[in-house]
């Protein structure tokens, strides 16, 4: 039987995390930093990114994982600190909030292209170092618009249901390689992206009404969920959505 006081360490193991410059991508990478991974910081922030490098010890990558052209050059990057991630965590996002009727090609394209499929070409890239090692671990961001929708959210709510059966996709392709992947899905946290909802306190409080737990998120209730998937703790779990959103897709 495995150490329970074990299976969450990652020690000696390296986290790459997109959109690590705020928010939950952020708070990704300071909970792995604590449970012993040496994290790179991917984003396009330069300030806050080394930041969170001098907090964490980690590096940083100041890069747009959303422009392909240039993926080559940041998965070099990401890899040059600390050798190729066994941990991707994919927290970078984008919601425009367009109504279906004023929908843009522009905000489609970069909705989609930073969303869903920067996702799946980082890990493409990662995956044969992985793969190398007989471990990985990669972690996708899906969204209670995985399954609901949302108004002004159809860029946004396509894109992460694509996160969805991406999730299960990647499963299917490399857990027979000890390469596990699945998505967190959170609920209503207060971020930059979701300020426009806590900055309106009565509808925050409707949110907060929606869910079993009768409130809504706080960063320190993804620790737990992301350390789990991101660990030998969650060996035998592959293509799963992890809703952390204190029931509200549960009513």
């Amino acid at each position: 039987m495995a150490d329970p006081r074990t299976l969450f360490d990652l020690t000696g193991r390296v986290a790459c995390v997109t959109g690590a410059s705020s928010g939950l991508g952020r708070r990704a990478a300071v909970a792995l930093s604590a449970a012993g991974a040496q994290v790179i910081g991917v984003a396009r922030r330069r300030e806050p990114l080394e930041a969170l490098a001098r907090e964490t010890g980690g590096a940083s990558v100041v890069a747009d994982v959303a422009d392909r052209a240039g993926l080559p050059d940041v998965v070099k990057a990401i890899c040059a600190p600390f050798g190729s991630p066994d941990i991707v965590v994919h927290a970078a996002g984008v919601n425009t909030r367009q109504a279906a009727d004023d929908v843009t090609d522009a905000g489609w394209d970069t909705t989609l292209a930073l969303n869903l499929s920067a996702p799946f070409f980082l890990s493409q890239a990662l995956v044969p170092a992985m793969r190398a090692k007989g471990w990985g671990r990669i972690v996708n961001f899906a969204s209670l618009q995985t399954t609901r929708a949302f108004p002004a959210g159809i860029a946004y709510g396509a894109s992460k249901a694509g996160i969805g059966q991406l999730t299960r996709a990647m499963a299917e392709a490399w857990s027979r390689d000890g390469i596990t992947a699945n998505a967190i899905g959170p609920g209503f946290f207060p971020t930059e992206l979701t300020a426009a909802v806590f900055d309106d306190p009565d509808r925050a409080a409707r949110n907060a009404a929606q869910t079993c737990a009768g409130r809504n998120g706080t960063l320190e209730d993804m620790d737990g969920p992301l350390l789990f998937l991101c660990s030998d703790a969650s060996a035998y779990v592959t293509g799963q959505i992890l809703m952390v959103d204190g029931g509200f897709t549960a009513k």
